[in-house]
Parts: structure tokens; sequence; C-alpha cells
């Protein structure tokens, strides 16, 4: 039988979510891309535990890069770095034009010069340069007004907020050198990363936490590939 996919190799693997035999080649490059793989599927759950070679070094490149992004944040400020890395991802999808990696370094580095000036009690709206990351910024602004508002502490919140935002602009600035050479390497790296659980998305729970411990790495709290 052939491939429904590719309609060329023979179908020798069963597909829970095609409901039908595919080829291996398509299991194999369209797992989770194109195909909705359950996390039934005896095929996916062999892939996650012995990725090929190059899926492993890219996960030890990712984590690398990532874990200087969470050290020493608190806990508030961690729960706003992964917030504000979903809207990011999100406005990717379906922003036009598409953005790159010189948008988000914009969008983050004049959204927390915003809030840094207002914490000092000056009220000043920094712009970046570009269109798209205006854009973006509108979005990650209404996300952080969101979380402030859900928490009643809305200067604290933007507080660690332009804290998170300057992580997001480093690592946006600096992902070219560190991943590979390419102008949406930082938007490619959030793409790679699991979406976090809905306790992570709601920052404001951990505003009991005391702003003095950082990201836990036990469980499942930090999120690397």
């Amino acid at each position: 039988m052939t491939c429904p996919l590719c309609g060329v190799r023979r179908a020798r693997r069963a597909c829970p979510a095609v409901g039908r035999d595919i080829c291996p080649v398509c299991c194999g490059t369209k797992r989770l891309v194109e195909i909705p793989c359950p996390d039934s599927c005896g095929y996916l759950r062999a892939a996650q535990a012995h990725p090929p070679a190059v899926q492993a070094r890219q996960r030890e490149r990712d984590a690398q890069f990532i874990m200087p992004m969470v050290h020493q944040l608190t806990e508030q400020a961690y729960g706003l770095l992964l917030l504000l890395q979903q809207v990011i991802r999100r406005h990717r999808d379906r922003a036009i034009p598409s953005i790159n990696d010189e948008d988000v370094a914009q969008a983050t580095a004049a959204l927390a010069a915003t809030l840094e000036t207002s914490a000092r009690g000056i009220i000043y709206d920094h712009q970046p340069a570009s269109l798209p990351a205006q854009r973006l910024l509108d979005d990650l602004r209404g996300a952080i007004g969101e979380v402030a508002k859900a928490s009643g502490q809305a200067s604290r919140v933007e507080r660690d907020a332009a804290t998170a935002l300057r992580r997001i602009e480093k690592a946006a600035r600096g992902a070219r050198a560190a991943l590979v050479p390419s102008d949406t390497a930082y938007l490619d790296l959030l793409g790679r990363l699991p979406k976090p659980t809905e306790d992570r998305r709601n920052p404001e729970t951990s505003a009991d936490s005391g702003g003095t411990t950082g990201p836990r790495t036990g469980g499942s709290r930090l999120v690397i590939p």
C-alpha cells in the first residue's frame, strides 16, 4: 500500500493520528509538524526517548542558550518571561509582514525602557524603529497590562516585566551567534520549546512567593528542550 501522505513510498507504519499506515519517512519528518501525533504513539515515544544525534545536539545548544535567560529570576519575572515568549510566538504566526529577531529586540527594548522610566516617575513612551516591532510591542504591552490588572500589584508586575523584557532583548540579539546564523534564530528557538501549562501562563499566581526565589528547576517548572 502506498503512503497516503507522500503518495510515493510504501506505507509501513500504523499512524493513529492519520488512521492509516504511512511510510517511515513521512512519519519521521512530519511528526508533530503536519501530523498531530497523540502521546500514545509508540513511534513518537521512541523518537523522544532516543532522538537522532542532530536533534540531541540542537536540544543541548538550546538548553545552554536558555539557562542564562532564566538565571536568578524571581518566580514572577520567570512567569512573565514565559508569558511574553508565548505572546511573541503567537504574534509571529499571524504577523504580516513577518517579524525577525531584530524586531523582537527593538520591541522588548523599547517597552522595557518605557517601564523602567515609569518606575522612576518619568512618563515617556519609547518607540521602536520598525512598524513590525511596534505591532509586537502593542501585544506585549497588552499582556503585561492584563497580568498587572489581575494581580493588583501593577508596579511590581511592571518591574518584573522590564526584567523579563531585557532578558528577551538580549536573547534576540545574541541568538544568531549562539545558535544558527539566521535572522530568526531566536524566534525559531521559541517554536521548538514546549508550550507552558496553564499555571505558567498566569504569572500573577506566583505573587505570594515574595519575589526572592528564582525559577524552580525541579519537576516541570523550567521549560527547556
